[in-house]
């Protein structure tokens, strides 16, 4: 059976697909597949007549499976802040609060409702929108 010879894609312009190899950009975070391959390079790459110590390679995995907990409870951490601050200020909605105005007055209004669009909750005060964390103090209704 003959094989047929693999010819390249070229895209409509009539160059190559691709002009160079892609790239990818560096990793920034330490993660657990960045761990495990090299991990894997350096047992790939070890000498035969020493090889790495197991107790070595057991703290490595542990080290690894430290890190990726560590990387989950950051994450659950930052999930729970979120929480945190959909909670408070939902509870600020019919209620009288002083926040700093963008020309850095301080201000008092009747919170009567709340956006959770962005990344920090957006509330408004007698129709003007500010941020939750520009609120600086919160009394009942009078």
């Amino acid at each position: 059976m003959a094989i047929d010879p693999v010819t390249p894609t070229t895209a409509s312009s009539g160059s190559s697909l691709y002009a160079s190899a892609p790239t990818t950009a560096p990793k920034q975070v330490m993660d657990g597949s960045m761990f495990m391959s090299l991990l894997v390079t350096q047992l790939q790459n070890q000498d035969p007549s020493s090889p790495m110590d197991t107790n070595q390679m057991i703290g490595q995995t542990t080290q690894l499976a430290m890190m990726e907990k560590l990387t989950a409870m950051e994450t659950t951490g930052t999930e729970n802040f979120s929480l945190q601050m959909r909670m408070a200020s939902a509870a600020l909605v019919g209620q009288q609060i002083t926040y700093t105005g963008k020309d850095g007055d301080t201000l008092t209004g009747l919170a009567s409702s709340v956006s959770y669009a962005g990344p920090v909750p957006q509330i408004t005060v007698d129709g003007k929108t500010m941020p939750l964390d520009a609120v600086s103090g919160v009394s009942t209704k009078s």
